[in-house]
């Protein structure tokens, strides 16, 4: 449980940390909170010759709301949790903060950090799915945003290039009245999602407006149920109508089987977790 040997340098600025990147991008890794990248490097499942600290560059950091919404890489689980401006708007990110990990993980783990990871069991790559996001990259060629359903390729697997440094994430503000869900099922042990389900509606005058759903757990990334959410605009919330959404959610995916839950029954609880989280919702 001892890594190989490695460089360290501290990022004074975002500039900095891409020159850092430049020199060596196959060779070298970002350490933010480190809640992944540590016990792999102690494991020696990656071995890179530099550490590049981004933990103290201030570009990756803070919240800001206006006609949209702005988070930092850099910001904690722990700060989305407690953040009462974000949260009047997007309580979704204290519905999902809160269930994430422990306080220590909480205080030290980031969004940025998360997403740039894609772990497929991940909880935050369902809520930007959901909520239409834009991330946004940094590299040697200036910033580019992608989009959040574009950004998860495979497992471990994204649209970062290795030599750019994922900044912010860019949340258009949800229409007036959009109501949010974030439900998972634990893996027991790991407090991991089995899958994760975040989902955001509206409804005007007794019919869907506005909807968006995202998968995580299930298959090797996160996902939009773009299919169940189709379905549902412009339709009334009913029973017959939230149980075809959220089989629709489910045939969408090609879910992966492990010792704990085979495909089928992640497939399963799609459907379940879906059909619960749309059904929780005031009409």
């Amino acid at each position: 449980m001892i890594p190989a040997s490695f460089d360290y340098v501290r990022a004074t600025s975002l500039s900095h940390a891409i020159t850092l990147l430049q020199d060596d991008p196959d060779g070298s890794k970002l350490v933010a909170g480190g809640h992944t990248l540590i016990p792999t490097l102690k494991l020696r499942l990656a071995s890179p010759k530099l550490l590049i600290d981004i933990r103290d560059v201030e570009e990756l950091k803070g919240i800001e709301i206006g006609k949209g919404i702005r988070i930092g890489a850099l910001t904690t689980h722990a700060e989305l949790l407690a953040s009462d401006p974000l949260n009047e708007v997007l309580p979704i990110f204290r519905q999902a903060a809160d269930i994430i990990a422990d306080p220590q993980v909480r205080n030290r783990g980031t969004i940025g950090g998360s997403l740039a990871n894609a772990d497929p069991a991940a909880d935050w790559p369902a809520v930007v799915v959901a909520l239409n996001a834009e991330l946004e990259m940094t590299g040697p060629e200036g910033r580019r945003h992608v989009a959040a359903t574009d950004f998860f390729l495979d497992i471990f697997t994204t649209a970062l290039d290795v030599s750019e440094v994922l900044t912010a994430i860019h949340i258009p503000r949800p229409p007036a009245g959009t109501q949010f869900r974030y439900r998972k099922i634990r893996h027991p042990a790991s407090g991991y999602a089995v899958v994760g389900i975040a989902a955001a509606l509206c409804i005007e005058n007794d019919v869907v407006t506005h909807v968006g759903v995202g998968v995580t757990g299930a298959t090797s990334h996160a996902f939009a149920a773009d299919n169940a959410t189709q379905f549902l605009l412009g339709k009334s919330l009913t029973r017959e109508n939230i149980d075809e959404a959220a089989t629709l959610a489910s045939e969408l995916a090609d879910c992966m089987s492990d010792h704990y839950a085979s495909s089928e029954y992640r497939k399963h609880l799609i459907r379940t977790e879906v059909a619960r989280a749309l059904s929780s919702f005031n009409i």
